[in-house]
């Protein structure tokens, strides 16, 4: 039996580890914004087909995870890192400290030196968490 009050914690963390509204989120999943809010809210249980649809909108997500907690979010499979070379997308490049516009990389080194560790594998996502609570994600 799934603990629902743990079950609409951890879709909680997924919907904001992705920096998603509830309204975003039930876009990207197809299903009505409702469908979410029920959900978190307590009033409604996931269906299957709700679940199915998150991990397949959100590969990362583990589905043993979702339901009851064990394992891991996000999912630490060896080939979901085997996509290729990630580039730093334009509006996400941060700003260097001389308050000029030049954006600067530096996701390139950390690249170059994972690249060394293993040339059969390459970098899909790279996130860098701010004490603030916010974090940026530079992603191919």
């Amino acid at each position: 039996m799934i603990n629902i009050e743990a079950f609409t914690k951890r879709l909680q963390k997924v919907i904001d580890y992705y920096g998603e509204s509830a309204s975003s989120f039930a876009e990207k999943i197809g299903v009505q914004r409702s469908s979410i809010s029920h959900i978190l809210s307590g009033r409604n249980k996931p269906s299957l087909d709700f679940v199915l649809k998150i991990l397949e909108a959100f590969p990362e997500v583990e589905l043993y995870w979702l339901l009851n907690g064990k394992g891991t979010f996000p999912k630490s499979d060896p080939d979901l890192f085997s996509t290729p070379t990630p580039t730093v997308q334009e509006s996400q490049k941060p700003l260097d400290n001389n308050n000029d516009t030049k954006p600067i990389d530096v996701a390139t080194p950390i690249l170059n030196h994972l690249k060394n560790e293993d040339n059969n594998k390459s970098i899909e996502r790279i996130v860098i968490f701010y004490s603030d609570g916010t974090f940026k994600n530079y992603k191919n």
